[in-house]
């Protein structure tokens, strides 16, 4: 368990114009709590509209959403807003509660919020080591060294940890080495066979897998189908030619693995909102040296 003098529970109410769109730190807190003493209804609050991310380090409370009980132990948080129809609490008992909490006004992150608990859950497991929870720690840190002295800074923090919060919620491991085998060599492939690779049954075939299974495993880490990924890795290399050769469109397109210029350019279009000539020339763009895809 932590130090006890980290422990707190610090306020902000900055002055904030309002046709500024930063976001709203109310409350940032470090909590130890011992009894069932400590208990907090979400009807009953004066101090909403606020959202609340609360997550337990040690021991364990619990979050009434009611429709359930949770038992809110270590590693997992749950996420409330107020007001509504929730309680949380410490269940009585000799084990202390030890836990991080954010509170926030809604806007304008109310639409994130809701989308992270669509797919999140109202009380994720979330490793202690994740970012998010990196970030919840260094802001109670920050609070308690008295460093968020301003609204600005109060709002860069919390739209790191929003942000984090966002990516974690996606499901969907995006570093190459929490994928599985098939998936990463699925990848290895067609970064080596971009321009000759026909399409998704060939790969499948080569990887040994049914294209369903291929289809449904390859989207749920990398983010897209096969065939989109393929598109991506082309463009990335019409970029770079684009930018190093006097190539012609339809040689460029060819070169990449595309059998005509015009889809060519269609799928060139899609992917980066221009067309190649306009990507080549400049105009009315910056001049990229490489562009990312999700």
């Amino acid at each position: 368990m932590t130090n006890q003098s980290s422990h707190g529970v610090y306020g902000f109410r900055f002055s904030e114009p309002d046709r500024l769109p930063l976001f709203n730190l109310f409350a940032v807190g470090h909590e130890l709590v011992t009894d069932s003493s400590y208990h907090w209804n979400g009807m009953e609050r004066t101090d909403g509209p606020l959202l609340l991310f609360q997550y337990t380090m040690n021991g364990a409370g619990m979050f009434d959403t009611g429709q359930e009980s949770l038992r809110i132990g270590s590693g997992r948080a749950f996420l409330a807003e107020i007001p509504s129809r929730h309680r949380y609490y410490h269940p009585g008992g000799s084990v202390p509660w030890e836990f991080l909490f954010l509170l926030f006004r809604p806007q304008p992150l109310l639409p994130l919020w809701e989308e992270i608990k669509a797919k999140l859950g109202p009380a994720p497991l979330i490793d202690p080591g994740s970012t998010p929870i990196r970030i919840l720690r260094d802001i109670a840190r920050e609070a308690h060294l008295g460093r968020i002295a301003d609204p600005y800074i109060a709002s860069s923090l919390l739209y790191q940890f929003m942000m984090e919060l966002g990516r974690l919620s996606l499901n969907s491991p995006r570093t190459e080495s929490e994928w599985p085998a098939a998936v990463r060599d699925s990848v290895k492939f067609i970064k080596a066979h971009y321009n000759s690779m026909i399409g998704q049954e060939q790969l499948a075939e080569k990887m040994g897998l049914s294209k369903f299974h291929l289809l449904r495993t390859f989207s749920k880490y990398v983010g897209v189908t096969p065939n989109e990924y393929v598109n991506r890795v082309r463009i990335e290399h019409a970029v770079e030619l684009l930018r190093t050769t006097d190539w012609s469109i339809e040689a460029i397109a060819v070169q990449v693995g595309y059998s005509s210029g015009s889809y060519f350019i269609k799928v060139f279009q899609k992917l980066t909102g221009q067309t190649p000539g306009s990507f080549r020339s400049g105009s009315g763009s910056l001049n990229y040296s490489r562009l990312f895809f999700d």
